[in-house]
C-alpha cells in the first residue's frame, strides 16, 4: 500500500514525533526508574527479596515475551490503534502501581505495564517510518535515539528526585503516578496526529508459535526468580528443563511456517547469517548483565552506603555520562577497528569497570568517591559494546528480514534484562545475610563473567570487513536498547 508521508507540513510533522517520543520515553524510563525506589518499596510494603525481583524482572518478562506478537498484530489491526491501546493500558497500570496497597498488587500491575510497553514499543519505530521520509526520517530517528538514551541513562536520577520531592506525600509512588498525566496527554493527541496505517496482507500470528515463545520465556524466568525462596523444589527444575524443550519446539514451528511461505515470529532463516546470530547472542549476554547491574548497584548505594534516593540517583549520572560518550563514539570505532575488536574491547572495558568497583567496595571503606573510576569505566564500555552490537546486527541483516530481526533483537534485550535480574537475585539475596558489601561483591563477579561471554561471542564476528555498513546502522539505532 502507499503510505501518506506527512513531511509537507512542518507543524504536523513535529506533532506526531512528540507523541511517539513520549510513548517511548515512558516505557524505557519505567524499566530503569524503579531501581532507585526498591529500598523504599521494601520498607513501605514489607516486600521480600523475591517480590523486589519480580517488580523489575516481571516488567521485562511481559515486555519481551509479548513484543513480537504485538508487533505482528499491530501491522494488521492498525499501528495507531495499537499505540493508543498500549498507552491507555500503560496509564491504567501505572496508576495501579502508584496506589498499590501491597507488593502483590504492585507486581501484578508491573506485569501489565510490561504488556502495555510491548504494545507501544514496536509501533513507535513503525509509525516513524510511516510519517517521515528522506532527511526528516533521519532526524526523527536521531531524536528517537536521544530520547531512548536519556530515559535509560537518567532514569535513576529522575526517580531519586521524585522520591526526594515527596509530592503530596506520595514518596516512591510518584515514579509511577507521574506517568498518568503524561500518558493522558499522549492519548488525547494521538488520534489527531498519527496516521491510521494497516497492512491487511501482513502475516497472521500463529497461535501455536506464540504460545511456545511465551511459554519458553516464562518457564525459564519463573523458576529462577522463585527457586531460591522456595528451596529449589522439583517443579523449578522441571520448568527449566521444559524451557529447553519449548524453545526447540518454537524453533521447529518457525521452520515449518517458513516452509509454508509464512513469516514466523522468530525466523530461523533470518538469524542464520553469522553476524546476526552471533550478534544477538552477544546482546543476550550483555543485557543479562545490564539490568542486573543497575539493580544491585541501587541496592548497594542505598542499603550499603546509606545514600538516599536522590544521592543514589546522582551517583548513577556518572555511569550515564560515560555511557552516552560510548554510544556516541561506537560508530567511529566500528569503522576504524571492526565489529570484533570494538564489541570485544567494549565488553572488556565494561568488565574492567566491574573489577574496579569490586576493588573499591572491598578496600575503600565508606568513601563513595572511590566508586567513581569503576562507574565511569563501566559506563563507557557498556555504551560502546551495546551500540556496536546493535549496529552490527542491523547492518548485516537482509532488508527483507529487517522487521523480524529488529523485533527479535528487542525481545532478546527485554528477556535478557528479566533473566539477568533473576540470576543476580539468586547471588545477591543469597549472600545478603552476610552483609550488603559481600552480596554486592559476589554480584560483581557474576557481572564480570557476563562481559567475558560478550567478548568471547565477539571473537566470532567479522573484523574490519563490512564495518562501515554496521556503523551506519549503529548511528541511527544506538539507543534502541
Amino acid at each position: 500500500m502507499t503510505i501518506p508521508h506527512l513531511d509537507s507540513d512542518t507543524t504536523f510533522r513535529r506533532g506526531p514525533l512528540a507523541v511517539l517520543l513520549t510513548g517511548i520515553f515512558l516505557i524505557v524510563l519505567d524499566f530503569f526508574v524503579v531501581n532507585v525506589a526498591l529500598p523504599s518499596v521494601r520498607r513501605d510494603l514489607h516486600a521480600g527479596s523475591t517480590a523486589l525481583e519480580w517488580v523489575v524482572a516481571g516488567y521485562g518478562l511481559t515486555f519481551g515475551g509479548l513484543l513480537l506478537v504485538a508487533s505482528r498484530i499491530a501491522d494488521r489491526w492498525g499501528r495507531r490503534r495499537m499505540f493508543v491501546l498500549g498507552v491507555a493500558l500503560f496509564v491504567v497500570s501505572s496508576a495501579a502501581c502508584g496506589v498499590a496497597p501491597d507488593v502483590e498488587t504492585l507486581v501484578v500491575a508491573r506485569l501489565v505495564q510490561g504488556a502495555a510497553a510491548a504494545a507501544i514499543g514496536p509501533t513507535v519505530l513503525s509509525l516513524i517510518g510511516d510519517v517521515y521520509d528522506g532527511p526528516h526520517r533521519t532526524r526523527a530517528l536521531g531524536a528517537y535515539a536521544t530520547v531512548m538514551g536519556v530515559a535509560a541513562a537518567l532514569g535513576q536520577l529522575l526517580g531519586g528526585l521524585l522520591i526526594h520531592l515527596d509530592v503530596a506525600g506520595t514518596g516512591w509512588r510518584s515514579i509511577f503516578l507521574v506517568n498518568v498525566p503524561i500518558g493522558l496527554a499522549a492519548l488525547v493527541a494521538a488520534p489527531r496526529l498519527l496516521p491510521d496505517i494497516r497492512f491487511r496482507a501482513a502475516p497472521r500470528v500463529d497461535p501455536t508459535e506464540a504460545l511456545l515463545v511465551v511459554g519458553t520465556l516464562t518457564a525459564l524466568v519463573l523458576p529462577l526468580v522463585e527457586g531460591q525462596r522456595q528451596g529449589w523444589p522439583l517443579w523449578t527444575w522441571l520448568c527449566l528443563g521444559s524451557a529447553a524443550v519449548l524453545a526447540d519446539l518454537a524453533w521447529l514451528r518457525g521452520r515449518a511456517l517458513r516452509r509454508r511461505g509464512t513469516t514466523p515470529l522468530v525466523d530461523p532463516g533470518a538469524l542464520r547469517h553469522r553476524p546476526v546470530g552471533v550478534g544477538l547472542l552477544g546482546q543476550a549476554a550483555l543485557f543479562t548483565g545490564m539490568a542486573a547491574y543497575f539493580l544491585v548497584l541501587a541496592l548497594y548505594l542505598q542499603d550499603g552506603r546509606g545514600l538516599g534516593p536522590l544521592a543514589s540517583g546522582a551517583v548513577f549520572t556518572i555511569v550515564a555520562a560515560t555511557y552516552m560518550i560510548g554510544t556516541r563514539d561506537a560508530a567511529t570505532l566500528l569503522v576504524r577497528y571492526g565489529a570484533r575488536a570494538t564489541i570485544g574491547g567494549g565488553a572488556l572495558v565494561f568488565g574492567a569497570g566491574h573489577l574496579l568497583l569490586l576493588a573499591a567496595v572491598e578496600h575503600a571503606g565508606g568513601a563513595v568517591l572511590w566508586l567513581v573510576p569503576g562507574l565511569a569505566v563501566g559506563g563507557l564500555g557498556m555504551g560502546v559494546a551495546l551500540s556496536a552490537l546493535i549496529g552490527t546486527v542491523l547492518g548485516a541483516v537482509d532488508p527483507r528480514d529487517a522487521g523480524t530481526v529488529s523485533g527479535t533483537a528487542s525481545t532478546v534485550q527485554q528477556v535478557g534484562n528479566a533473566l539477568g535480574v533473576a540470576l543476580v537475585g539468586i547471588i545477591f539475596f543469597g549472600r545478603v545475610e552476610e552483609g550488603i558489601v559481600e552480596a554486592f561483591a559476589a554480584s560483581l563477579v557474576y557481572l564480570t563473567a557476563t562481559t567475558v561471554v560478550v567478548a568471547v561471542a565477539a571473537a566470532f564476528l567479522p573484523g574490519l570487513s563490512g564495518a562501515r555498513q554496521s556503523a551506519n546502522a549503529s548511528s541511527s539505532s544506538s539507543a534502541a536498547a
